[in-house]
């Protein structure tokens, strides 16, 4: 009876291990230290089972002999066999467990990487989204700029071609105009030719008379002495027209009053010290031309028709000096207002015509010549290798030269 107990409880024992271990596949989804301790608990609720079971059926077996004996056997019984079979359950479980826990660790792996793996695609798949963005953005991009280069290259060649057409037209009328500058220079050159001819051929046959010779000479020696006197008076008037320009802060135009009356004290340094040869053929050659000013007419020869000429182009280049200073210092426009207006005396040798009358074409030269330089064009003379002479045209105009036999 005693053994049949036994059997009993140990078959309780054995059906809670394999309880257990058929749990153990669920209870796998836990750590391993979890799973350590359900089979302690599962193990220590078995023994306690079969404890009580063994404690009940002694007591209900306790008043008999044979229950007696057969519980004594079963104390007889070596703990030590109880020991070892509960060991091999155990193992029995263990060995079996392990297997699940290793199962479990695979699919937690093979879920964490199956994490992984659609993670690494969602990445590459929105790294292949960033990527087809950016072309397209950088396609977009290229043919912007192609299109704005394409724009910009044909404004640029618009622009070039009206430059070329604007420069092909302005160089053809500047042709036009020397062409045209040029034939009159050399009308003008062969109209003068012309006269110095016959003026040498009218020199030749006559010659004016002593008394007339003798007149010229002391006109001459007058207007000397009359130039020389009044260099003192320009000396004053350059120094308050100076001050004035200091003044108004017209710097460009006080470099040029400056460099003009350098110019014009060593001229006059040099007539001063001139000795005057009165056996000049200005003082015994008849007059061959007629000009007129200010409502009088006057005559001179060939040598006070070229000096008139010079008169009106040392004139024009002084002007468009001034008037190019004007403009530097943006003053407003007034050739009057000029120093070298008011002097009017550069380039005057004391010879062949009087001063007025030099002064006056003079400030007919400067006059245009200014306004050329004021307004930057080229009107009324032209600039050939730095040097500025005014239209044979526009001399032949101012000037009304008569010539008369």
């Amino acid at each position: 009876m005693t053994t049949s107990l036994s059997r009993h409880a140990l078959a309780a024992v054995i059906g809670s291990m394999l309880a257990i271990a058929f749990a153990a596949p669920a209870a796998a989804r836990q750590p391993t230290q979890d799973h350590a301790k359900q089979a302690q608990q599962h193990k220590r609720a078995a023994d306690k089972q079969a404890d009580k079971k063994q404690a009940e059926k002694s007591k209900a077996h306790k008043a008999t002999p044979a229950v007696q004996r057969s519980q004594a056997r079963a104390s007889r019984q070596p703990a030590q066999s109880r020991a070892v079979e509960r060991r091999t359950v155990e193992r029995r479980v263990v060995e079996r467990r392990p297997d699940a826990v290793s199962r479990q660790v695979v699919e937690r792996r093979q879920a964490a990487a199956q994490r992984q793996h659609e993670a690494a695609e969602r990445s590459a798949e929105r790294r292949r989204d960033s990527r087809e963005r950016a072309a397209r953005q950088d396609q977009q991009q290229r043919l912007a700029a192609q299109r704005n280069a394409q724009q910009r290259a044909g404004h640029e060649r618009d622009a070039r071609a009206r430059i070329e057409r604007q420069q092909s037209q302005h160089e053809r009328s500047e042709r036009a105009r020397q062409e045209h500058a040029r034939e009159q220079s050399l009308a003008a050159q062969r109209i003068a030719e012309q006269r110095r001819m016959a003026d040498r051929q009218a020199t030749q046959a006559r010659r004016v008379s002593q008394h007339e010779q003798q007149r010229r000479i002391e006109q001459q020696r007058r207007r000397i002495a009359d130039y020389r006197q009044s260099i003192e008076r320009r000396q004053t008037l350059e120094r308050q027209r100076a001050r004035i320009l200091q003044q108004q802060r017209r710097m460009a135009q006080y470099r040029y009053q400056q460099e003009y009356y350098r110019r014009l004290r060593a001229q006059q340094a040099r007539l001063v010290a001139q000795r005057y040869d009165y056996n000049n053929p200005y003082f015994y050659t008849p007059a061959s031309y007629r000009y007129s000013w200010g409502g009088n007419a006057y005559t001179t020869n060939r040598y006070g028709a070229d000096l008139l000429r010079q008169a009106v182009n040392y004139g024009y280049q002084e002007g468009l000096r001034a008037g190019r200073a004007d403009r530097y210092d943006r003053w407003a426009a007034d050739y009057r207002d000029s120093y070298a207006y008011r002097d009017a005396s550069f380039g005057y040798n004391n010879y062949y015509v009087r001063q007025d009358d030099y002064n006056y074409y003079f400030r007919q030269g400067f006059q245009r010549g200014y306004n050329d330089g004021y307004y930057d064009r080229s009107r009324y003379g032209r600039v050939d290798n730095g040097d500025a002479m005014i239209l044979q045209a526009v001399l032949a105009l101012i000037l009304n030269l008569q010539h008369i036999g």
